[in-house]
């Protein structure tokens, strides 16, 4: 068994796609996913599975979403080793309040039209005197924001439904590093 990180876009936001997480939770082990494990309402879940792909974990989880809840629910799932090398490869170390810190996980890395966009977006920050920055590694975009996330307007540009991030779901640092710690404990 693997343990395996899925991480729901859209979920029990302004009280949108309302999914209970024990319901979830229940849907998923009736399912055939053992251990199943939630960490706060946000779409935060953690378990073992046999695949060995975690799109086809990914793949599964919203099919049981959609079959049981009748909700289209993005799910990203990570292997227990890429959400380790997700926050080993961390471009913000010195950050010692995690929630200045966000990940936005990625189906995929984003293509060069896209890494151009956030180029972009970086340089109209850093003009505006901002001090975020958005630094991607692979398949994910650490948006650093000293003067916080609700504050940040790279971040609301970001995670705008229009931009090409729009596909990956956002969770802050000490989010990241709990769902490590659920995974490899």
């Amino acid at each position: 068994m693997t343990c395996f990180v899925v991480l729901l876009r859209g979920i029990n936001v302004g009280g949108r796609n309302r999914l209970p997480m024990a319901d979830l939770r229940m849907a998923l082990t009736s399912d055939g996913l053992d251990d199943v494990r939630t960490y706060i309402q946000s779409g935060n879940v953690v378990l073992n599975a046999s695949a060995r792909s975690a799109d086809v974990v990914g793949a599964r989880v919203r099919a049981v979403i959609a079959r049981e809840f009748g909700l289209d629910v993005p799910a990203i799932a990570l292997d227990a080793q890429t959400l380790i090398r997700i926050i080993a490869a961390n471009p913000y170390p010195a950050e010692a309040d995690h929630r200045r810190l966000h990940a936005i996980v990625l189906p995929h890395p984003p293509d060069t039209p896209a890494l151009v966009w956030l180029a972009e977006r970086q340089a109209a920050a850093t003009a505006a005197r901002s001090d975020d920055t958005v630094t991607v590694i692979d398949r994910t975009a650490y948006l650093h924001t000293p003067a916080g996330f609700g504050a940040s307007k790279l971040a609301a540009t970001l995670t705008s439904s229009r931009g090409p991030l729009a596909e990956g779901t956002a969770r802050n640092w000490a989010t990241m590093t709990v769902l490590r710690e659920m995974c490899t404990a």
